[in-house]
């Protein structure tokens, strides 16, 4: 059976100029087609034909293939997420500074497609805070002309100062936004490396040492803000995002509203912290959010790990304790009392059981019935 014809579209910017690249194995038929392409001319630095970038020319190409050859456009055409949150992304932070001479700017399009995606607080301030730094250091170059070696360049640097496979990996995320979102080239740098990441262990809190941080809270709104992470699993971002009517004491559940990959799901309302909250609504009042800030915001992310640190600290917990590590021990006590892997992965809000499966490399259930072989040396 004769294998079927296909080209590929790549975006490819040259003179400036945005193309469309069409790649594919050398094949007559597809060669004698492609002539009927207007202005499609030979890129010897990308190693195919390529053509304006136009609505004319991506019909034109469609309707000379139709029938006789498979165009494979997902590096081509733009996936737009279905799913959308309550609100957008305060940007507003980022538009207000005061601008300078000596520092570039992440442009305002930027700013506003990341709000428009809905991107958490946490990503926005890390991709703008990346992106402007790759920004300046190209600082006299236009953007468009930046090409691949240039950000293989700029990263080598990174590799050379000894920054962080995750952080080169946020940068080359963060790059890859501007000219892939906000200037619609899908793959535009779809060849740029990228460091191997680091497959570390979750890191876990025992249940005395979580005990402890609650009883050394200082209100009973830092003390609800840590037992609601600790005993629904729910990320800091989507403990901000909780809202009053979020909580379902007849059920005992909780909403869990557009969470990471805006899905929304339930989880655990434990009626020991469902005590505290209605203590904590008594005193403090929220009006929206479940944990407010000034003038009714929701809290900041910002507070949130304070109120984790300041509770560890006091606690005499020498590690240092982050809001998610919380969400860690939330499964890895679930998977230790028994509890089935897969419900463990719908309390979590994994897509796959392959990301929660991680957390049987730290439980330690079944290890506590393993001994070790010098305990049977009788050293005593």
């Amino acid at each position: 059976m004769e294998k079927q014809k296909s080209i590929t579209l790549k975006h490819l910017l040259i003179g400036n100029k945005k193309c469309v690249g069409l790649k594919f194995y050398p094949d007559k038929v597809i060669q004698a087609l492609i002539k009927d392409i207007p202005e499609i001319k030979w890129s010897d630095e990308f190693n195919m034909p390529y053509a304006p970038n136009n609505k004319e020319t991506i019909n034109k190409i469609f309707e000379v293939f139709r029938g006789e050859v498979w165009i494979n456009g997902q590096y081509f055409f733009t996936h737009r997420s279905q799913g959308k949150s309550e609100q957008s992304t305060d940007i507003s932070s980022f538009i207000n500074r005061e601008p300078s001479d000596q520092h570039r700017a992440c442009p305002s399009e930027y700013l506003q497609k990341l709000s428009l995606k809905k991107y958490s607080e946490q990503t926005v301030r890390s991709y703008v805070s990346c992106f402007e730094r790759f920004i300046n250091y190209y600082s006299t170059m236009d953007l468009m002309s930046i090409n691949e070696n240039d950000i293989r360049n700029y990263l080598q640097t990174l590799v050379e100062k000894n920054f962080s496979n995750s952080y080169i990996n946020v940068m080359v995320n963060a790059i890859k936004f501007y000219y892939e979102i906000v200037m619609e080239m899908p793959n535009r740098f779809y060849s740029i490396e990228r460091p191997p990441k680091v497959k570390s262990l979750p890191k876990v809190i025992a249940k005395e040492d979580i005990k402890k941080m609650i009883q050394h809270t200082t209100n009973i709104k830092h003390k609800c803000i840590i037992s609601v992470l600790y005993s629904s699993g729910v990320r800091r971002a989507e403990l901000l995002n909780l809202k009053i009517t979020d909580i379902d004491s007849h059920r005992m559940v909780i909403n869990v509203r557009m969470g990471k990959g805006n899905k929304d799901r339930i989880t655990l309302l434990s009626e020991s912290v469902l005590k505290d909250l209605r203590i904590y609504f008594k005193e403090y009042k929220p009006r929206v959010y479940l944990f407010e800030g000034e003038k009714n915001n929701a809290y900041s992310a910002e507070s949130v790990l304070k109120v984790v640190k300041n509770a560890a600290r006091r606690a005499g917990i020498r590690k240092n304790v982050t809001p998610h590590m919380l969400r860690h021990s939330f499964a890895t006590h679930l998977l230790e009392s028994g509890t089935d892997l897969r419900y463990i992965q719908a309390l979590l809000g994994h897509s796959s059981t392959r990301t929660t499966e991680v957390y049987t490399q730290v439980a330690i259930n079944n290890i506590k019935t393993i001994k070790s072989p010098l305990d049977n040396l009788n050293l005593d």
